[in-house]
């Protein structure tokens, strides 16, 4: 599938939970009106979060789809964790909204009515959301997509907490205790703001390029099984994500008597070996160093016609020496 027909498929995706979470929210009215119970309610304001996160995250998948331009040398992808984020951020507001309307109904005591067609409305409700949400999740992972996973994990927050109003209502229907409705929404309140907060906290470490240690280990145990020996090190690597698509930058020392071309092709076995096994499209920014004699005791070519110290040992490509400045040396 080329680039192009996976951003549309994509966006179509995210246009289907937007179309959904409006049919949604308009059952979960009918389930207040019918039960005049607070915590279908609150549930039912956060669909209205739903409904908003969708459109947000629609704009912003045809946002990030857009080519680079004169102003956005990156590219647009940065915007999916600007989404996420904002999305995550009405998610515990939702949370908050849940919380202020099962201490209101603790306060006030109102009595809930009309359970039986309320239970099986938000029970419905319920499955779409989980499912609806799994799909979204499972998506967003396969191509690599901030906004279809936030989306997913929102309308799976969501379902727990219809779930525990559901199962709030089922033993209000049959103890007749209404109160319990309530502490049920206290509880599911504070799970969702957790789920916000993690949300958030994922977009925020996208924005500000924090250091992603499962990327980056991988990517450098490819380079450690695959290395050559006229690589004599890979140093000063950082990794940027937008959106989808990645950003690397590194340096490899290569040996100092390469001809230009030589030293070009052997750059490019690097960046094929990582475009070729990275599940992703990945820009590349390769700056290629000369070896100097500090390099000699850790450089693996035994024939080397210039070599001015002694082999001592082989260093292992780890997280930690492969994304330092300077250049490996022998410990």
């Amino acid at each position: 599938m080329t680039t192009k027909n996976t951003t549309k498929d994509k966006i179509g995706f995210q246009r289907l939970i937007a179309i959904f979470g409006i049919i949604l929210f308009i059952g979960k009215i009918i389930a207040w009106k019918l039960t005049n119970s607070d915590a279908v309610f609150s549930d039912a304001m956060e669909s209205i979060v739903n409904v908003i996160s969708a459109f947000m995250g629609l704009y912003s998948l045809h946002l990030a789809s857009k080519p680079k331009d004169e102003d956005h040398p990156y590219g647009h992808g940065k915007v999916e964790f600007v989404t996420a984020g904002i999305e995550g951020a009405l998610i515990a507001i939702a949370g908050i909204m849940i919380i202020y309307e099962g201490i209101n109904s603790l306060v006030t005591g109102k009595i809930l009515k009309g359970l039986d067609w309320g239970i099986a409305i938000i029970a419905a409700t319920a499955v779409v959301n989980y499912f609806l949400g799994y799909i979204s999740i499972k998506k967003g992972e396969k191509e690599n997509s901030m906004v279809l996973i936030s989306s997913g994990k929102h309308l799976q927050s969501d379902t727990i907490t219809t779930l525990g109003v559901v199962i709030s209502l089922i033993v209000v229907y049959y103890t007749k205790i209404d109160w319990i409705d309530s502490v049920v929404a206290l509880i599911f309140g504070l799970y969702i703001i957790f789920v916000g907060y993690k949300i958030v906290r994922k977009s925020l470490s996208g924005i500000m390029d924090e250091q992603n240690p499962e990327l980056l280990n991988s990517i450098i145990d490819l380079l450690e099984k695959n290395r050559h020996t006229e690589w004599i090190d890979i140093h000063n690597m950082k990794i940027q994500q937008f959106g989808a698509s990645l950003h690397i930058d590194a340096h490899i020392t290569l040996p100092w008597y390469y001809s230009l071309r030589d030293a070009h092709n052997e750059m490019e076995k690097v960046i094929l070996l990582l475009a070729k096994n990275t599940k992703r499209t990945v820009e590349f920014n390769f700056h290629m160093d000369d070896c100097k004699p500090i390099s000699c005791p850790v450089c693996q070519i035994m024939d080397c016609p210039v070599r001015e110290q002694a082999f001592v040992q082989k260093v292992k490509w780890t997280a930690e020496n492969v994304t330092r400045v300077e250049k490996h040396t022998a410990n």
